[in-house]
Parts: C-alpha cells; structure tokens; sequence
C-alpha cells in the first residue's frame, strides 16, 4: 500500500509521520518550493523569522501535545501568553480585566454595555444565524459592537450578519462575559481535565525556539529518515482513479516559484509535469482545488459547490526596528477603523530568537484582503510605507526607528463562513464518501473548517488509524464538531485527557 498526500502543512506532516511510523510508503507533494508547514510555516528574512498568523502551541489532546514533545523533545520554549485590544486611543488587556475594561470604557459606556448584555441574556435571539446575533446572546450587543464587529468584518471582509453563526459557536463557545469577568477578578486555577480549560483564557503555551516552522521542518525530516518522499514545488493538478483498480494516479507540475514578497505564481510558461500512483489520497488541499480536478468528474451539483466556496487571504507586513520596549504582547488586535491592519505581531514575544539583534526588534502588521484585490495588488514598497504610517499612528513605533521591511503573502488563509458553505461542503462530502472512499479530506481547507493547527492535525491521525485499519473507525468531521476550542490554563497541563472528540463510527 502507498499513501499520496496533498500538502505538506500540519495535517499532510502529521499523516506522513503517523503512517511512516507503521512502515506505509508515503509520498507527499507541496507547492511551495521551498518552505513546508503551510500557514505554520516560518518565513525568514535577513536572520530574522516570522510567524505567518501566530501559532500557539496548546491543545486539549494529550496525543497532540505529545506529537510535538516527540518532534522537538529539547526545542520548545514555555512563553508567558500576553496579548491586547487597541479601540479609540487606548489599549485594553486581552482575555478582559473587568476593572480596567470599565475604567477605560467610562461610566457612561459601561453602564450601556451591562445593561446591553442584561437585555441580551432576558430576551435573546432565537435560532441565531448569523455572527453578530450570535454574539450579541451571548455578550450584548454593545460588547459586541466594540470588541467584535470591526476586527471581524477586517479579518472576513463582509459584514457580520453575512457571517454565519457556526464561527463564532466554533472559535469561541466556552467562552462567556460571565467567564472572562471570573477569570479577571478571581485567582486561576489549573484545571483538573484539560477539557474544561477555554483555550482564550491561557497564561502560557509552548512555542518553537526558531518559529512554528521549525516543528514542521524537522517533522519532514524524520519522515524522510523513515523513507517517505516529499516533493517540493510541487503543484498538484489532477487525480485521477482507475476504476478497474481502484488506484489514484496524482498528476502535479513542478517549476513553480514564489514572486518576491511571497506572493506565488509560475516560474516560466513551461512547468515540467510529473505523476504517482497510490492507493489512497490524503488531500489537505482546498476543496475547490481539489474537486476541479478529480477524474472521473464529479457531479454538476458538487463541481458548482465546490466553485461557490470562498476564502479569505491575508498578508503580513514585516517591520524590523529599534526596540524601544514599546509592545511587550504576543500580538495585538487593532478594532479601531481608522487604519486598515487588524492585527499586530510582536515576533521577539513569540521567542527572543526569532530576532537576531537583541537591540532590534520585528513586527508583523496583518492586512486582511483578498487575492488580487487593492491591498493584495500593492508594491511591496507602498505596503511597508503603508504599516510604517500605521504603527506610528497606534502609537507603537518612531517612524524614524523603522530600519527595514518585507512583505509575506498567503492565499487561502481562512475558508469563509458564509450562509451557504454548510450546504456546500455537505454536498460534496456525501458524493466523495460514496464515490471516492478511498480519497481523504484533512486540515483547515481540505475540510474547509476554521481548524486550528492542533484540530487539523488530529483530523491527519485519525485518517491514518483509518487507513491503517482498513475501515473508517472514526469519523473525522466529528474533531472539533463540539466546538469546545478556545483558550485556558497552563501549557502541557493535558496529561491523561484528549479534549479533541475521536468519535468511533461504530461500536469497536
């Protein structure tokens, strides 16, 4: 038996490990020609590194957490979790310190935010929708107004009652005003299982001394150690089964490279081609990608499905100047429509050794946006004047201490959750499991699910125990199904409980 797997991210790695371990062949095929771990990959410029999105090292699964320790035994750095809220002038401690939140609001506008919330909680929305009646439930809307609605409509680009409700029950359910304001004003404690922690509560997470790519950069390697093969540049274009053999042959181009800046496309006009043939498909590649080009072509209905699903890009613009000691936060998230950055990472508060000067220091200023559009479409040199005007305007920076820069391009970045992508993905997973069972969707947009890099890779294992056993033992669109993912308690603090649901199919 032979695995193909499309995508050499966190869900593509952790399949190829899994199944190396038990002595399956592998070969893995990623686009990118030169950096594995997909948006967890670690960028570099001159010495110094940049995470793409932010990615804390924590997770309910002791299988996870275990993974990692088992990757990078000695590379793991326990860093303090420290991060803000900028709205109208002034910066706000994230996850909420009640006294400072309503010291900082005014007696006015906190009076309204209590009262707002009270309304929400005696007469709430039922069957919420969208986003915004979703939070409004659970927070009022006034709250929702000032720490929600416009970070969030940066981050998708689409108004909040567009946004379907399965986000926010997704990315933050556990999480109550009821919560935060326990959590600000009484002493923590470490949970006694790691399923009742709120993952937007920690006070630490593990991080990789040099980024999260080196995780992802030493998971290639041993799986090339155990004798898997992965193909760099290379972009998958088809897959195709014979149906008298029940094979997959994967067809991709190789001689594909990244523009300056990260933002992709071809090298030359004549990619050379190349081709596998496998026994299964593992694709964390994005679902319109993927079902465009299967053979034999599925349905009209899935083939317009899979067209109609969407996806937010983003980009990073990378700030190297003098530390002032100005940001001591993991990142920042900028609700203030005045400027056009949503987010604000702080590299060094990442890991000290992601800054190769300890006089310097390295911001990531994160534009939402989507592929081709103003933003995306600019000069290099017109985004960092663009992030350099903006930091100083925060207040963050000198202009003159900003000695440097470059721009990080990622498409595909969040899959959207609009009204209709439920109907959609349903569609089309119903025709790939009858059709295809042999043809296996993990990861953010191989499943189009706003997975985290731990989900996305539970998602990879248990499609390896699947494989392994010849049967579909656990049904991996249940991972995460419950929702219960979002931030609290003490890095490594998971012994003894998975918190992400592996949910037999059938009695075992």
């Amino acid at each position: 038996m032979r695995v193909g797997i499309i995508g050499a991210g966190p869900a593509g790695l952790t399949a190829a490990y899994v199944l190396g371990k038990h002595g399956v062949p592998v070969t893995v095929l990623e686009a990118d020609p030169e950096y594995v771990g997909g948006i967890a990959r670690t960028a570099r410029y001159k010495g110094y590194h940049f995470d793409i999105g932010g990615h804390r090292f924590f997770s309910k699964a002791k299988e996870v957490e275990d993974f990692w320790t088992e990757i990078l035994p000695d590379d793991m750095l326990v860093r303090p979790r420290s991060s803000r809220i900028y709205y109208k002038g002034k910066f706000f401690t994230y996850p909420l310190k009640a006294f400072e939140a309503l010291l900082k609001l005014g007696i006015l506008e906190s009076t309204r935010c209590v009262l707002s919330y009270v309304r929400a909680r005696l007469f709430p929305r039922k069957n919420p929708r969208s986003l915004e009646e979703w939070v409004t439930n659970h927070f009022g809307y006034r709250l929702f107004s000032i720490f929600f609605k416009t970070y969030t409509e940066k981050v998708w680009g689409m108004s909040c009652k567009e946004i379907s409700a399965d986000w926010a029950a997704q990315r933050i359910k556990g999480l109550s005003l009821t919560t935060a304001v326990l959590n600000a004003v009484l002493p923590r404690r470490t949970p006694k299982d790691a399923r009742d922690v709120v993952k937007t509560l920690i006070d630490t997470f593990r991080y990789p001394r040099r980024g999260p790519g080196m995780m992802w950069e030493r998971c290639a390697e041993r799986v090339r150690e155990m004798g898997g093969d992965i193909r760099m540049g290379a972009t998958v274009v088809g897959c195709r089964l014979n149906g008298a053999t029940g094979r997959w042959t994967i067809t991709y181009e190789l001689g594909h490279s990244r523009r300056p800046g990260g933002s992709g496309g071809p090298a030359g006009p004549d990619p050379l081609r190349g081709s596998i043939e496998v026994d299964h498909v593992i694709s964390s590649a994005p679902i319109r990608q993927l079902v465009a080009g299967i053979e034999p072509p599925m349905s009209d209905a899935s083939r317009s499905a899979a067209a109609a699903l969407r996806y937010r890009d983003f980009l990073t613009v990378v700030l190297i100047l003098k530390d002032r000691g100005l940001v001591s936060d993991n990142w920042i998230y900028v609700h203030d429509p005045g400027v056009r950055v949503g987010r604000i990472q702080n590299f060094k508060s990442w890991s000290p050794e992601m800054v190769p000067d300890p006089s310097m220091t390295c911001y990531g200023l994160e534009y939402f946006c989507f592929e081709n559009d103003e933003v995306w479409s600019a000069r290099d040199s017109e985004l960092i004047d663009l992030g350099r005007r903006e930091l100083a305007a925060i207040g963050l920076a000198r202009p003159e201490d900003i000695l440097d820069g470059c721009v990080v391009r990622q498409r595909k970045a969040y899959p959207v959750y609009d009204d209709d992508y439920t109907r959609h993905v349903a569609t089309i997973r119903e025709e790939l499991e009858r059709r295809f069972p042999n043809l296996h969707l993990v990861g953010r947009n191989g499943m189009h699910k706003y997975n985290n890099q731990d989900h996305a890779m539970m998602t990879a294992m248990l499609t390896a125990r699947n494989i392994l056993a010849g049967e579909n033992l656990y049904d991996v669109w249940e991972v995460n199904q419950d929702a219960e993912y979002h931030e609290a308690g003490t890095a490594g603090a998971q012994a003894g409980a998975s918190g992400l649901r592996m949910v037999p199919t059938r009695a075992r």
